[in-house]
């Protein structure tokens, strides 16, 4: 009885071996590689419109004249460190003219929402700030323009360059 149960136990042990003798001796090799992603800065400026058209109001009727396009949307897009500051600037490059005639640029301003936006009055000396962040991210936001009417300007068609710059270093 002794004879068979031992039997038994080194039959069950030879069994075992078959079985698992392909993954205890099974040959293995391993290896490790390093993944890399290059993210580098970057700045995108989106405005939803390139024109902006302010009608002929009767400076009676309205102080300021809100611009057809109103409601325009901005969209900050940039890549940067979590604490670096991104800035969108605006500049005039010049007054409004027409011929000869100007309407000095500082008067058309804008108001702005959105987090980070911010309200101003065009220059075409002095940088203004129309937005600021730190780090990256998307940021959306609405400008709506205004221009100071007045019975001093002159008749004609009044057009400026303003550009806006997105930075961040």
């Amino acid at each position: 009885m002794r004879t068979r149960k031992n039997l038994t136990s080194i039959a069950l042990v030879i069994s075992l071996l078959l079985v698992f003798s392909g993954t205890l001796f099974a040959a293995t090799d391993t290896k490790s590689i390093v993944m890399k992603a290059k993210i580098e800065k970057m700045a995108k400026l989106i405005v939803d419109t390139n024109t902006i058209v302010f009608p002929s109001i009767d400076p009676d009727e309205a102080r300021q004249v809100p611009a057809l396009q109103n409601d325009i949307k901005v969209i900050v897009k940039a890549r940067t460190g979590s604490t670096s500051p991104v800035n969108l600037n605006v500049i005039a490059d010049g007054d409004l003219t027409s011929g000869i005639e100007t309407i000095p640029v500082q008067n058309v301003m804008w108001q702005a929402s959105g987090q980070g936006f911010s309200d101003g009055t065009l220059s075409k000396s002095t940088v203004q700030t129309a937005g600021s962040w730190k780090g990256s991210g998307v940021r959306e936001g609405v400008f709506r323009y205004y221009l100071n009417n007045s019975w001093n300007y002159q008749k004609g068609e009044y057009q400026v360059t303003v550009t806006y710059t997105l930075t961040t270093p």
